[in-house]
C-alpha cells in the first residue's frame, strides 16, 4: 500500500532534529563577551568521558581543556581574548577503572623538612614488576591499586598495568563532598606509578585508575568573543 506523501513529510520533519541533535552533539553560546558556555550530550554506555580541546584557528592546533567524567555535559570557557575566534570540539574516551582505594590523609601541612626535601617519589614512572597480562581494551582493567601516604600532603600510588593498547591513564578522584569520580592526572601509557600533592579538600578521598583509549570526535562549533 502506497504511503501518503503528507505522511511522508511528517515522519521527516519529526526524525530531522533527532537526527541532527544524534550528529552535532557539541553546542556552544557567547553568555558574556567573553565567557562561552558549552553543553554536550552523549547517553552512549561505552564512553567513559569526554576530551574537551579548543583552538583559535580553524586547523588548530587544538589545546585540551579539560577530561571530563560522563556525567559532565556543561563547561564555561572564561575570561577570553576579546574579538576572537575560538573553535570546540570533544573526544570521546573509554576504559575501565581499577577498583577504588579510600585514602585518609593526617592533618596539618608540610613541615619545613618536608618543604625542602627531594620528593623523588613524585614523577610518573614505569616501575618493573607491575605489568600484567596484557589485553586489548576494554579487557585489562588496572589492578592492584595501592596508595601510600608519604606525608601530610602526598600519596605515592602503584598499580598492576593489564592492558596492551592504552593511550593512557587516567588519576580520579571522588572527594569526600563529591557524589562521583572525576579525572585529577593525565598519565602516559606503560605508566604504573605516580605521585600526587594533594589540595586541602582532598585530606579524605577516594582515588581509582582508568586505563583509557581516545575515540571519535564531535562536531565543531565556533564563535567569536565581544569588545
Amino acid at each position: 500500500m502506497a504511503v501518503p506523501a503528507a505522511l511522508i513529510l511528517a515522519l521527516s520533519a519529526c526524525s530531522a532534529p533527532q537526527q541532527a541533535e544524534a550528529e552535532r552533539p557539541l553546542r556552544a553560546a557567547l553568555t558574556t563577551p567573553t565567557d562561552v558556555d558549552l553543553k554536550w550530550r552523549d547517553e552512549r554506555a561505552a564512553v567513559a568521558g569526554h576530551v574537551l580541546e579548543f583552538a583559535t584557528a580553524a586547523r588548530g592546533p587544538y589545546t585540551v581543556l579539560q577530561y571530563l567524567d560522563r556525567q559532565v555535559t556543561t563547561y564555561r570557557h572564561p575570561d577570553l581574548m576579546p574579538r576572537t575566534t575560538f573553535y570546540y570540539r570533544l573526544r570521546t574516551y573509554r576504559g575501565p577503572a581499577s577498583r577504588p582505594v579510600h585514602v585518609d590523609l593526617p592533618a596539618g601541612g608540610w613541615t619545613a623538612e618536608e618543604e625542602n626535601a627531594d620528593h623523588d617519589w613524585l614523577p610518573a614512572r614505569t616501575l618493573p614488576g607491575h605489568q600484567g597480562a596484557r589485553h586489548a581494551l576494554p579487557a585489562g582493567a588496572p589492578t592492584d591499586l595501592r596508595a601510600v601516604v608519604k606525608d601530610a600532603n602526598g600519596i605515592l600510588f602503584t598499580w598492576t598495568d593489564n592492558s596492551a593498547d592504552e593511550d593512557g591513564f587516567l588519576l580520579e578522584i571522588r572527594r569526600q563532598s563529591g557524589a562521583a569520580y572525576e579525572p585529577l592526572a593525565v598519565l602516559d601509557p606503560d605508566i604504573n606509578s605516580t605521585g600526587l600533592v594533594t589540595l586541602p579538600e582532598e585530606k579524605h578521598a577516594s582515588y581509582r585508575i582508568r586505563a583509557f583509549t581516545l575515540g571519535e570526535r564531535s562536531n565543531v562549533v565556533h564563535l567569536t568573543t565581544g569588545e
